[in-house]
């Protein structure tokens, strides 16, 4: 299974966002453009822009207001890498410098807020006033999840509980935006809505788990950061939380305080990822992304079979199963 297959009942509207997202970005700056051109010259997965489409032709038909929808969600998107970035300290972003790392952090917040802006300006625009609404709470929880996530990083006591909030706010928000954004483009149905934002919502929690397990696995493959930069960032996420829960108290309490320690080093992170396989940390997360998938394809099972019903499960089943 791969993502080719899955877009095959979007791939033209896919090909026309492609032109329509770049004539969204474009100004009368020079170094804005030059940028801006640096930003799109590696064309990414476009799983955002993809789950807009198949969300609007389960519901309806696509239109120009999903051009705009998924407009708005990929410059969200892409505002908000730019600006993790900054705040990480990245230099490397799917295989290229970062653009706090080609540029410098004032140039990488800037040009984060001009593609916020823009994406806002979209909608005010065009008067998508309820597109507008959906996005702007989706910008909130992503804000308050990453500064959730970076308070209990500092305490290194982040449970299952806070986990699942932090991931639900962080990722599974502009998931579930995407969807509900591609059925408010669709259809007046808020029923659909609903179930749309709901399948998008478990759907990026079981993607967020996904890529949380790739911390502790090297499969040789780029995938957007190295292995264990999440425990050198003191991110605790859910293979770790389960291995500390399930490890005999006085194994758990030494690797707690290998976390803890302000500099990790490559000793200690294949220490700790050992750990983490050996107590079951890996099968339990794959075990509950699994879980997460299946609930989001229950929202849509209801709704009527099509070749983009057919791709949104087939998508869901991807999320858990996909190596990079």
């Amino acid at each position: 299974m791969n993502l080719k297959d899955i877009e095959a009942p979007v791939a033209h509207h896919l090909e026309e966002f492609n032109h329509f997202f770049k004539s969204q970005m474009l100004s009368e700056v020079a170094l804005l453009n030059l940028i801006i051109k640096y930003l799109t010259k590696k064309k990414g997965k476009q799983v955002r822009p993809l789950l807009v489409f198949l969300s609007a032709q389960l519901c309806g038909k696509v239109s120009n207001r999903t051009h705009i929808g998924a407009a708005m969600v990929e410059l969200l998107h892409t505002a908000t890498l730019i600006h993790d970035d900054v705040v990480d300290l990245s230099t490397e972003r799917r295989g290229m410098r970062s653009i706090n790392a080609e540029w410098n952090n004032k140039i990488a917040v800037l040009i984060g807020d001009y593609l916020l802006a823009r994406g806002l300006l979209s909608a005010l625009d065009t008067k998508e006033f309820e597109i507008l609404q959906c996005t702007s709470k989706s910008v909130r929880r992503m804000s308050e999840g990453e500064l959730l996530q970076i308070e209990k990083s500092k305490r290194t006591n982040t449970d299952e509980k806070i986990y699942y909030k932090i991931i639900s706010f962080k990722t599974a928000s502009l998931l579930s935006t995407c969807c509900e954004v591609g059925a408010i483009s669709a259809t007046s149905d808020t029923s659909m809505h609903e179930a749309l934002s709901n399948f998008g919502e478990n759907l990026g929690m079981a993607f967020q788990i996904r890529d949380d397990i790739f911390d502790y696995q090297d499969n040789g493959k780029i995938i957007g950061k190295p292995v264990g930069n999440d425990l050198k960032e003191k991110k605790i996420t859910l293979p770790l939380i389960y291995a500390l829960a399930t490890a005999p108290k006085h194994l758990s309490k030494e690797i707690h305080k290998k976390v803890k320690e302000k500099k990790i080093n490559q000793k200690e992170i294949k220490t700790i990822i050992e750990f983490v396989n050996h107590y079951g940390g890996i099968a339990y997360s794959e075990q509950k992304a699994k879980e997460f998938s299946e609930k989001a394809v229950d929202y849509i099972i209801p709704l009527k079979d099509s070749p983009a019903k057919t791709s949104l499960i087939k998508f869901a089943e991807f999320v858990i199963e996909r190596d990079s």
